[in-house]
């Protein structure tokens, strides 16, 4: 089992920015790929960004790229998804997840519980 907890949202004005954190605690969070999914009301859970638990791939969808960058300590047992030039269709709760490295949520073992980020135009 793996528990991941997330942190960092918040209210900010359109392009600001903000630095999420996932914190795993448990089973080795090493092991597993670092996921970053948002779910928006009203629609269903999108992928944001994913990374290697080596670190070293990263993937994007096309519209966070350029502005975030995902990232993690695993000694920390840390993750992270640093947005810059946030605008307000980036509203949503942001999950981090633990599990294979993939865009498709159902490939994700463990979540968090999320963290609201709301972009004010």
């Amino acid at each position: 089992q793996v528990q991941l907890a997330e942190s960092g949202g918040g209210l900010v004005q359109a392009g600001g920015s903000l630095r999420l954190s996932c914190t795993a605690s448990g089973r080795t969070f090493s092991s597993y790929a670092m996921g970053w999914f948002r779910q928006a009301p009203g629609k269903e859970r999108e992928f944001v960004a994913a990374i290697l638990w080596r670190g070293g791939s990263t993937d994007y969808t096309d519209y966070v790229k350029g502005r975030f960058t995902v990232s993690r300590d695993n000694a920390k047992n840390t993750g992270y998804l640093q947005m810059n030039n946030l605008k307000p269709e980036d509203t949503a709760v942001y999950y981090c997840a633990a599990g294979t490295y993939s865009t498709t949520p159902r490939r994700y073992d463990y979540w968090g519980q999320g963290t609201q980020v709301t972009v004010s135009s």
